[in-house]
């Protein structure tokens, strides 16, 4: 069986312990792998000791919640999509669990299938990314999407964010077109509406002082103010999965 045949596997981490049996069984209805984590500290054990396709993820647990749970498997260089639930719905609270890494942000109480579509709707986005294209080059660049390393033309290497890999991706597919900043944050976030568009604003700017030669004069990662982005390529950018 391979990958894209295998069942999703996801971790549910949430101290309601009737809550995160309750997903559990729903996720295991609909044909997923599912497993409980009772706390923020098992939580993390668990997501750096196998391999999840998803960790839904309470946010206000004791002893370690979720958002620094989530910090802490982003620093460690795990970069499993989280759906961060919690009964804070406020936008900056929201900003808060994206910046923090997250992928999405789901209020209590929820409906079960809207829990269901936001999870379906991540791992979409996942296979997505994983699709096709692994590697890309391009002003002396290169980017290997599947590792999220990259060497930049002046010899150095970077680690990406799982964000900033997707939003290279994407504008790397619709080269020579411009983006829009919805369709960017629908994409990669799957958000129609989001609290700000600056946030992929400073997402580029990052990718721009890691790929450019001159950030203040970029030739690859350009601005259509009032609209999105364009992606400017050279012949033979993309290199197919080997």
């Amino acid at each position: 069986m391979g990958a894209e045949d295998r069942p999703a596997r996801i971790l549910v981490v949430d101290d309601e312990v009737h809550l995160a049996a309750g997903i559990r069984e729903n996720l295991l209805a609909e044909g997923y792998v599912a497993q409980t984590a009772a706390d923020g500290v098992e939580g993390l054990r668990a997501a750096r000791a196998e391999s999840f396709d998803l960790i839904v993820l309470d946010v206000a647990m004791p002893e370690m919640d979720g958002l620094e749970l989530c910090r802490a498997l982003r620093e460690s260089g795990v970069e499993t999509p989280v759906l961060f639930l919690t009964v804070r719905g406020a936008p900056e609270d929201r900003i808060r669990g994206l910046e923090a890494g997250g992928d999405d942000y789901l209020v209590k109480p929820f409906h079960r299938q809207e829990l269901l579509l936001r999870i379906a709707a991540i791992l979409r986005r996942t296979r997505w990314y994983h699709d096709s294209t692994a590697r890309l080059r391009f002003g002396g660049n290169t980017v290997d999407f599947h590792t999220y390393r990259a060497q930049a033309w002046d010899g150095r290497e970077h680690v990406l964010t799982h964000k900033e890999a997707m939003i290279l991706k994407l504008l790397a597919e619709r080269s020579d077109g411009v983006v829009g900043r919805e369709d960017i944050l629908d994409k990669v976030w799957g958000y129609e509406v989001f609290p700000s568009t600056r946030t992929i604003d400073n997402f580029i700017v990052r990718l721009r002082r890691r790929f450019e030669r001159n950030p203040e004069a970029p030739t690859h990662l350009h601005t259509i103010r009032g609209v999105g982005y364009r992606f400017t390529r050279e012949p033979e950018t993309l290199v197919a999965n080997s």
